[in-house]
């Protein structure tokens, strides 16, 4: 981590924040030193008997090395009935008196792949959680990371491969999680390497949006907005407490369903479990602060929705949805660069993660910054079949990313 010195009214350079630097870098050393030297407990729990320890998981995630609201007991609990179905965890617990959960890894075992009886044990990700960051205790992230994968290599009954989907390529755990496989000497290879919409203003805050669109397309946009408002009484509004979010989550459903998603049959309205799963998700992040429903309303009429996740300083643009009715006011893009400035501004939130695919039209015009993912495949075992495993994904990652290639020809 680089630091730059600050200069104060004098000109002389302050050491504040290389002094905090130090003292955090020499802590986090004592710690993981001490962390190495007990025995850590790794365990694993299936979904159904993660709600025992769901206090300890919560605290694991106020101070985790990065943070995944996918992860989070608020969130994967209630994804866990729908997504979760031989899912579970691994649990890695302090060896000390006082026992305390440092590691979270969700996964689940694929017996067969690439139409093949191979065993993969797979990070836990699905289509309302692109993310597979794992909750590690920030202090002791290499030892937390080495014990896991230990104990991954020392269980036969495990697969000896692990792919890791949608993990970003750099920050915190990708540098510790890389500094351990180095150690150990265990063969790694990344493949659908992909980027997608990220914004992370630092410190160009100001008239983020303003810069980002172009004083051409901002100006459409406050033309947009103008005609819409001849229409009827627009209202943009923002749910944070409970009742609130619960009633703006089914304007959500409704304007979801009301666009192509509903034609198609994907979109939660439509099924039950769904439904279920999402209203849970978001009344138990409401509780604890960490979701807004923000919507775009016409005479009280939601015609733009979008679900906003935060945890740990990050955000993620998880959902929107526009009536399609109003689609030549470009409600859709109007309620994101509403949000986008908000974000911008709140010095809180350091980076908000899009949850796009990579080269959305939308999102990439709006958003400058990217994050980098990639599906991690690693051998934990040297008898592990890692070369074949290896060409395998790249085939099948080649032969899905032709398959959309076309998608979108035939779409065109």
């Amino acid at each position: 981590m680089t630091i730059e010195a600050l200069t104060d009214q004098a000109g002389q350079s302050t050491l504040k924040d290389g002094a905090a630097a130090a003292i955090a870098s020499a802590r986090c050393a004592a710690l993981s030193e001490r962390y190495a030297a007990d025995a850590f407990a790794v365990e694993w729990r299936d979904f159904a008997a993660l709600e025992p320890v769901a206090s300890e998981w919560r605290a694991l995630a106020g101070y985790a090395l990065e943070a995944n609201v996918f992860y989070e007991p608020a969130f994967a609990l209630a994804a866990a009935p729908v997504f979760g179905r031989g899912a579970g965890a691994f649990l890695v617990w302090s060896g000390s008196a006082e026992r305390r959960l440092l590691g979270f890894f969700p996964a689940r075992i694929k017996t067969r792949r690439y139409g093949l009886k191979l065993p993969v044990l797979l990070g836990w990700t699905h289509p309302y959680a692109p993310l597979s960051v794992p909750l590690v205790e920030r202090e002791a992230a290499e030892p937390v990371i080495a014990a896991w994968l230990t104990h991954l290599a020392a269980h036969a009954q495990l697969p000896g491969l692990l792919l890791l989907p949608f993990l970003p390529e750099e920050g915190p755990f990708a540098a510790a999680l890389d500094t351990v496989l180095r150690r150990a000497q265990m063969p790694t290879a990344d493949f659908n390497r992909h980027r997608r919409g990220l914004l992370a203003p630092g410190g160009a805050r100001l008239h983020y949006v303003e810069h980002a669109l172009g004083s051409r397309r901002h100006k459409e946009l406050r033309r947009l907005g103008r005609r819409l408002a001849e229409i009827g009484a627009v209202l943009v509004t923002s749910a944070t407490e409970p009742a609130r979010v619960a009633a703006a989550v089914e304007d959500f459903f409704v304007v979801e369903a009301s666009g192509w998603k509903g034609r198609a049959g994907t979109a939660a309205a439509d099924h039950e479990d769904l439904r279920r799963f999402i209203r849970a998700a978001a009344g138990a992040l409401a509780a604890e602060g960490k979701i807004s429903v923000n919507r775009i309303l016409l005479d009280g009429r939601a015609i733009a929705a979008a679900i906003i996740l935060r945890s740990g300083g990050r955000a993620w643009f998880w959902k929107i949805a526009y009536d399609e009715a109003f689609a030549r006011f470009s409600p859709g893009v109007m309620l994101t660069a509403t949000l986008t400035g908000e974000l911008a501004d709140d010095a809180t939130i350091a980076q908000t993660d899009s949850c796009a695919t990579a080269n959305h039209p939308m999102i990439d015009h709006l958003w400058r910054e990217r994050v980098a993912l990639c599906d991690r495949l690693i051998a934990v075992r040297p008898q592990a079949p890692f070369a074949p495993a290896r060409a395998l994904e790249a085939l099948r990652t080649a032969a899905i990313a032709g398959a959309k290639t076309l998608r979108r020809r035939f779409r065109r």
